[in-house]
């Protein structure tokens, strides 16, 4: 059985984490498949929009800590090597493509797994799901780039919170701190999620590209230069076929239709 699933329909790359016997965590095969289907889906053309989301009643639980321990025994954790080496690239994928990113979190999504849902533009979270920054829990600091997206998410003193006093944060809670963009039944969950994607896929695509760009741009960049990258976006965007065909169906009265050049 593979680790990671990856389907292609209509413009959704849908990514499926599928250890549900193991609730999805990541063990090296996973986090090998799952780190170069991800930057596939970012690098094919005809993927407009991605989902990521797990099997079974875990969304993904983080580091496989059955694989870590036999490591930790042997007398080298590997973690700055796969932190390096899996979740830094998968992270940086999800966080860069040039299409938008839904994550359907359909269980509860702890650690790394938290963190990639994270990293995601949009999160449809199930009712009965939960996250977990569960790193000082087990004696660890972040990774995932959670350090960099939690602040972002929920402000600087509630990440410190979350961080420093691990425990989960319930579906109805993470929507109320911004973690969750819609809370929905767990039935409903991937359903609401390749909705959600589907519409994004039928969008200006190279607009969020540069609307995903303007935002991390801004994230570590003074008001000016902001400013300047949000004039440079407007020109690359104005100079699309999308932009000029949705002008003249605005001027038509008619709805546009979006390719994604």
């Amino acid at each position: 059985m593979t680790p990671v699933r990856y389907e292609v329909d209509d413009g959704v790359g849908l990514i499926t984490l599928n250890r549900p016997e193991a609730m999805n965590s990541l063990d090296t095969a996973t986090k090998d498949a799952l780190r170069d289907i991800v930057v596939s889906a970012a690098d094919d053309t005809a993927v407009r929009a991605v989902v990521l989301t797990g099997a079974g009643k875990a969304f993904c639980v983080g580091q496989d800590l059955k694989e870590h321990a036999k490591a930790l025994e042997a007398g080298d954790s590997g973690l700055a090597r796969t932190v390096r080496e899996h979740y830094n690239p998968t992270v940086r994928a999800l966080l860069a493509m040039p299409k938008p990113v839904v994550a359907a979190v359909n269980g509860v999504a702890a650690g790394a797994g938290a963190s990639y849902a994270f990293a995601c533009d949009l999160r449809i979270v199930a009712d009965t799901a939960g996250f977990n920054l569960a790193f000082a829990a087990i004696g660890l600091s972040s990774d995932t780039g959670s350090s960099w997206t939690l602040p972002r998410l929920v402000g600087w003193a509630k990440a410190r919170e979350l961080l420093f006093l691990p425990g989960t944060v319930s579906a109805a809670d993470a929507q109320r701190l911004g973690l969750a963009t819609e809370v929905v039944p767990a039935a409903d969950v991937l359903p609401r999620a390749l909705e959600m994607a589907r519409r994004l896929a039928a969008g200006p695509t190279l607009a969020y590209a540069a609307l995903r760009q303007a935002l991390e741009f801004s994230a570590t960049h003074e008001l000016d230069e902001s400013l300047e990258h949000e004039a440079r976006m407007m020109q690359r965007t104005g100079e699309s076929a999308d932009h000029l065909d949705a002008v003249r169906a605005f001027l038509a009265k008619q709805e546009p239709v979006f390719r994604g050049r």
